[in-house]
């Protein structure tokens, strides 16, 4: 099967700006939906159209940012507080399977483009919406300020520096995430029972979800996350950096005691292994410094390769830090790439199917 073709009947309208929800038309439209982007030329579109990196060209109707979540689609710039253009939204609804936005509260009602209006007009309508912190809260929300209060920025960084964000709009792609899924489910049910339904994700509660073992590492084990650069709090060797002797940077993930066994062959030192102060993923956590001093003094007189050569021998898991050149150099990366004609110029952007699909 042809991913392209998936939903091929599926028509998506997207009333929705910046990244979540757009990444959510990116989605459909990668699989063959007709995804239509009403932008207000008011604002001259989308406001990522200006968020432009001091490399690229001013003069352009666009930005880097703003095609990594906006290929495939089809524009349609409509000032939806204009009569007119309104009627000309409105006469797109009979056709339309989904509605994506992501309104302030209030706002979808003045311009008469909420779920109450739109599903009278179109009961078998699936309008999907994404909020900051709950459709009851006024507060508009950025990817930045959802990091700041949901606990994420007060983990990430070093242990004596500034708290950081992610440099990716970590949340956005996780409510996004969630946002497909619901409307996956609705889709469902559409099938089942030829009824349209509301579905709603708010950027906070995407967050809360996604905080994985650091929440239940508080709420049951009363272990409040703090800054720890890359090092994990439940598991050693597992983040820390080395440098091997040609200076290529690297990590491991030692999972598991046999693991860190053939870690300990691979350095020539098999009675580590035994030692009570890492005999066990314990007590590597509690000895960690120790543990790490003994490693880099190893490995730092290796080469890169020669290092990865044995781990490999090994099934030790190992990663060498890349920066996104080296990232897309790799064969595995390009083909998540994807392209596309615009105007004169051919356009890269990475793909949001992550996924295989054998049938």
């Amino acid at each position: 099967m042809m991913l392209n073709d998936v939903f091929k009947d599926l028509k998506v309208i997207e009333l929705a700006g910046v990244l979540a929800g757009p990444s959510v038309g990116y989605f459909f439209a990668e699989l063959g939906a007709e995804v239509i982007k009403i932008e207000n030329p008011k604002t001259k579109g989308d406001v990522t159209r200006s968020w432009k990196l001091k490399t690229e060209d001013p003069n352009q109707p666009y930005s880097a940012y703003y095609w990594s979540v906006n290929a495939f689609k089809k524009t349609l710039f409509l000032d939806l507080s204009n009569d007119d253009d309104k009627k000309h939204f409105y006469d797109l609804l009979p056709a339309a399977d989904v509605i994506i936005t992501n309104y302030k509260k209030g706002d979808d009602k003045k311009l008469g483009v909420d779920y109450d209006t739109l599903s009278k007009l179109r009961p078998e309508l699936i309008y999907a919406s994404i909020n900051g912190f709950g459709s009851e809260s006024p507060r508009s929300a950025y990817d930045l300020i959802l990091q700041a209060e949901s606990g994420f920025m007060a983990m990430n960084g070093n242990k004596e520096g500034d708290a950081l964000k992610m440099p990716v709009a970590l949340i956005d792609l996780l409510a996004g995430h969630q946002l497909k899924e619901a409307i996956l489910i609705a889709l469902i049910k559409k099938l089942k029972t030829g009824k349209g339904a509301q579905v709603s994700v708010s950027l906070f509660d995407s967050a809360i979800a996604s905080l994985a073992n650091q929440a239940t590492n508080w709420l049951q084990a009363a272990h409040l996350p703090k800054p720890m650069g890359s090092l994990h709090p439940n598991i050693a060797p597992y983040g820390e950096i080395f440098e091997s002797k040609d200076h290529h940077l690297f990590t491991f993930a030692i999972g598991s005691n046999t693991q860190f066994h053939a870690l300990c062959e691979l350095i020539q030192f098999r009675e580590l292994a035994a030692d009570k102060r890492f005999v066990n993923n314990p007590s590597r956590v509690r000895n960690r410094a120790e543990l790490y001093s003994i490693l880099y003094n190893y490995f730092h007189a290796l080469p890169f390769e020669q290092v990865y050569a044995l781990c490999a021998k090994r099934q030790i898991p190992i990663g060498k830090i890349r920066n996104l050149k080296e990232v897309f150099e790799l064969p595995e990366a390009k083909t998540m790439l994807r392209h596309f004609e615009l105007g004169k110029e051919s356009k890269t952007v990475v793909s949001s199917l992550a996924f295989k699909f054998h049938a």
